[in-house]
């Protein structure tokens, strides 16, 4: 256990010597594997955020009848029949026109200005919430009582939030389609540079295998020159990342006051950050086996 232990940790320090040695090209790779993952992950967190912020703004469609101010009692118990028969409505409130008056005294702080119209100008109203599931039920209904009798106008509140629902779902399937993506970059970018040091140290390899190193111990080095250098390139993403929500917070500080206590832009959770540099560590050992594997075989001492 000991001589293993001390294998790995003598594969593991020639890797960090190779990482360091040259430092530009290596720094380059981290930076393209570390854009390549920066991509995907802002992409995530862009449709997180907009899941959260249309959380907060509430995003229960409810459609609204307003009721011509001259309906009389019967007509309006006539609209209340349909609204109860119809599939697409689960809850029917009635607001009348008293309860508006005092919403809106109370709740848009214009008592003084609403005394001096001295009569209610607010008709009745029927809210009506959708059932869960039917998104389109309410554009249905809406359409059918515009034309009903004494509902003078339909109004569908809320719509946006069904389809900023449905952007984020298509934001998180692209995203997890460009992380793919990039992840067989990744794992080329890494292909290739294991493919360059095996080729420049092809003396050296050949050697080894002269005096007796079994493939194992040739191999390990680079898988795990691969494993740091995917780490690194996650490591490098996740600053870009942090750097990119720091700089969008500070663009749009402005329009979240706006929004009445809306949070900023979120950044990745820890989470996310230990997945985002395993899976890179983890493609880039991936990437480095399938290239000491493919050129390894090639070098036998002459």
């Amino acid at each position: 256990m000991t001589r293993w232990l001390a294998n790995h940790a003598r594969a593991l320090r020639d890797a960090l010597d190779r990482l360091r040695h040259p430092l530009i090209p290596t720094a380059l790779s981290v930076i393209v594997i570390g854009s390549a993952l920066a991509l995907p992950l802002l992409l995530h967190l862009a449709a997180r955020n907009l899941a959260t912020l249309s959380g907060q703004l509430d995003a229960e469609p409810q459609l609204t009848l307003f009721l011509d101010t001259n309906a009389t009692e019967t007509e309006t118990e006539a609209v209340a029949r349909l609204l109860a028969r119809h599939p697409a409505a689960s809850t029917v409130r009635f607001v009348t026109r008293a309860e508006a008056l005092a919403d809106l005294r109370t709740s848009a702080g214009l008592g003084g200005s609403v005394d001096d119209l001295g009569r209610n100008p607010l008709p009745d109203a029927f809210v009506v919430t959708g059932r869960e599931g039917d998104p389109t039920g309410l554009e249905t209904l809406r359409d059918e009582a515009a034309s009903w009798r004494k509902v003078e106008h339909a109004q569908l509140d809320a719509l946006w939030a069904r389809k900023l629902a449905a952007t984020v779902r298509v934001g998180r399937v692209a995203a997890l389609l460009l992380a793919s993506l990039l992840g067989i970059a990744l794992t080329a970018v890494t292909f290739n540079t294991i493919r360059l040091q095996i080729l420049g140290r092809r003396d050296e390899i050949e050697l080894s295998k002269l005096i007796g190193a079994t493939d194992a111990f040739i191999r390990r080095p680079f898988l795990y020159f691969g494993l740091l250098l995917g780490a690194g390139g996650g490591l490098a993403g996740l600053g870009m990342v942090a750097l990119a929500v720091a700089t969008l917070n500070r663009q749009l500080s402005g329009a979240l006051l706006l929004l009445g206590g809306v949070g900023g832009f979120s950044g990745p959770a820890i989470s996310d950050a230990a997945a985002v540099v395993g899976v890179a560590a983890g493609l880039g050992w991936f990437g480095a086996a399938l290239s000491v594997g493919r050129h390894l075989r090639r070098f036998e001492p002459s």
